[in-house]
């Protein structure tokens, strides 16, 4: 997708995610038309100084793509009520970033004739600019109708991640593989760095890094990894 196929987005979630994505998007050239209240407006203001604050009806109203980066279980209540009422348009870019949903949670915007997209960019978000350099160099996993596909991977590109399509019926085992790789990985280096602050070690968390990443770069890197 180029300059010249810049679109109109706006942004569902005001969370670590929605801000983040909606400024990569507008550094791949594409024109923000507003994001949804948050509970932390100065975090918003510091990645999109400027951006409109709208209802989500009014984001999808005014935009070409429509990025929902809401909680998983907030996700299919939200599409379905937007559909109820009469938000979605025909032709509208639909693109949700949740690990364990497919598209099919996008139907009733879809049966409008929304273009369903789900593209899940595999860091973990700190809802600060660092994560728009992070999302350089990352994977996306990108579940999309055939005929659309490659818009989905195009998206993944302007994020700045190399796009992974993931079949709709794989997305629960790659939520399962995201989730084990995130919570376990950071539950064990919080009792990690609990037992070397017990040992009386001042910095354990500067401490366990090279350890851990060195660690983790020999486990990707083995031959049965």
């Amino acid at each position: 997708m180029s300059r010249a196929g810049r679109l109109g987005v706006g942004v569902i979630g005001a969370g670590r995610v929605g801000p983040v994505i909606a400024a990569a998007l507008a550094g791949a050239g594409h024109a923000l038309t507003g994001i949804t209240g948050g509970s932390d407006p100065d975090r918003v203001e510091a990645v999109l100084p400027g951006i409109p604050t709208l209802t989500a009806d009014e984001v999808v109203r005014r935009s070409e793509l429509v990025v929902l980066a809401v909680p998983h279980d907030e996700l299919p209540g939200l599409v379905a009520g937007l559909a109820e009422l009469g938000a979605w348009q025909v032709g509208q870019l639909v693109m949700h970033v949740d690990p364990a949903y497919g598209i099919d949670v996008l139907a009733p915007a879809a049966t409008r004739g929304a273009i369903p997209l789900a593209v899940h960019p595999a860091i973990t978000f700190t809802g600060t600019s660092i994560d728009v350099r992070q999302l350089h160099g990352a994977y996306a996993a990108v579940t999309a109708p055939a005929a659309v596909q490659p818009i989905a991977q195009a998206l993944a590109v302007e994020l700045g991640c190399e796009p992974i399509v993931i079949a709709e019926a794989d997305r629960a085992a790659y939520a399962e593989a995201i989730t084990t790789a995130t919570e376990f990985s950071a539950s064990i280096v919080r009792q990690s760095s609990a037992l070397l602050a017990q040992a009386g070690i001042e910095e354990p968390g500067r401490y366990l890094s090279a350890l851990i990443h060195s660690t983790v770069d020999r486990a990707l890197t083995a031959p049965d990894g």
